[in-house]
């Protein structure tokens, strides 16, 4: 997720400062704001409680590691003051966000919300070595021009973050878009998106003028939105950029967002037409690079991405430079001139 040059000076945080690990911040009545650390260069996740009757229903729940269970456990003995979770609602899959949701659902005994595809995707990623590091991911990155050697690296170190999960339990309640969803009092609309994940699930309550937004929108950085080997020839960017639309149409200006990193927003209308034009512009740069040449994705990835990257960086700079070049093949505007399962591209 790299800082977007084109974000704009925008108005005073409402909350310019996060809270601590192990601290709580108040952001509105029955709402609070936590912050987990993460083991990466994105080296944060925040974690939204909702008052929920005689606890707190989370809103996702850190990565699955010693440290995120010492601070939830810290959180539990001290903030929260010995009340406890009522549920999860799980924004999407990814580690990050529901990496302990099997150890809190099991400690506390409570459901899991999320859209279905998250859930079946979150099921996935335990289900053994293939999901994470199998032959089909190492074949993906080889097909798109990586080294032999370099496929192995993001395939092993790259994907281990994969397996920063408790898992999920057995089963769940479904988050339906449209749907009112209510929590503690609260009635929730339900907006859900694809690009950054699957179908990421955000809630929005419009009496309360407050908005959940997880990874769709952020205010300094830009989701990664990748094409993944389950899928090779998918448009995660197409449908990232209808989601925002989508977004733009439902959520009023001047709204509190409420990120799953950074700090809150509420110029969510001027975040949403940056992204945009960031993903523009990516889609400029590529299309630049394959103008007088035919280049591999691998080839392509350290023109969009230009910092040193380790594995497991790089695999996500590839991921995203393949959505920009699957959604230019679905515009017209790059053609594969490669051999069969070996794709290279060039301008049209």
């Amino acid at each position: 997720m790299p800082k977007d040059h084109r974000a704009q000076p925008s108005p005073a945080h409402p909350f310019p400062e996060a809270p601590k690990p192990g601290e709580v911040l108040e952001v509105a009545p029955g709402l609070l704001w936590l912050r987990f650390k993460l083991p990466f260069a994105l080296n944060h996740v925040n974690v939204y409680l909702i008052e929920d009757g005689p606890g707190w229903a989370a809103v996702d729940t850190g990565i699955g590691d010693d440290l995120t269970r010492e601070v939830w456990e810290s959180l539990f003995a001290g903030p929260l003051r010995g009340r406890p979770l009522t549920r999860l609602i799980l924004t999407h899959h990814h580690p990050d966000h529901m990496g302990s949701a099997g150890w809190l659902s099991e400690k506390f005994g409570i459901p899991v919300h999320m859209t279905e595809t998250e859930y079946f995707m979150g099921r996935y990623l335990g289900t053994g070595h293939d999901a994470v590091h199998g032959d089909a991911h190492r074949l993906f990155y080889e097909n798109h021009g990586m080294t032999p050697s370099g496929a192995a690296a993001v395939t092993g170190r790259g994907h281990m973050y994969l397996e920063m999960i408790t898992g999920l339990p057995s089963s769940f309640h479904a988050l339906e878009p449209r749907e009112p969803f209510e929590v503690g009092g609260r009635t929730f609309t339900v907006h859900t998106g694809g690009g950054h994940s699957w179908n990421q699930a955000m809630l929005h309550c419009e009496d309360e003028r407050f908005f959940i937004a997880a990874d769709q929108v952020l205010g300094r950085i830009t989701p990664n939105i990748s094409v993944h080997s389950v899928q090779p020839d998918g448009d995660p960017l197409g449908r990232y950029l209808d989601s925002l639309a989508s977004l733009r149409a439902g959520i009023p200006d001047g709204t509190l967002t409420l990120p799953g990193h950074d700090l809150p927003i509420t110029h969510l209308h001027q975040r949403i037409g940056e992204l945009i034009a960031h993903h523009d512009e990516r889609c400029d740069i590529v299309l630049g690079a394959c103008r007088d040449k035919t280049l591999s994705c691998a080839e392509i990835t350290p023109i969009l991405f230009t910092r040193e990257m380790d594995e497991h960086m790089f695999s996500f700079a590839f991921s995203e430079t393949l959505a920009h070049v699957n959604r230019l093949l679905r515009e017209g505007r790059l053609e594969d001139v490669g051999e069969p399962g070996k794709p290279r591209f060039r301008s049209a």
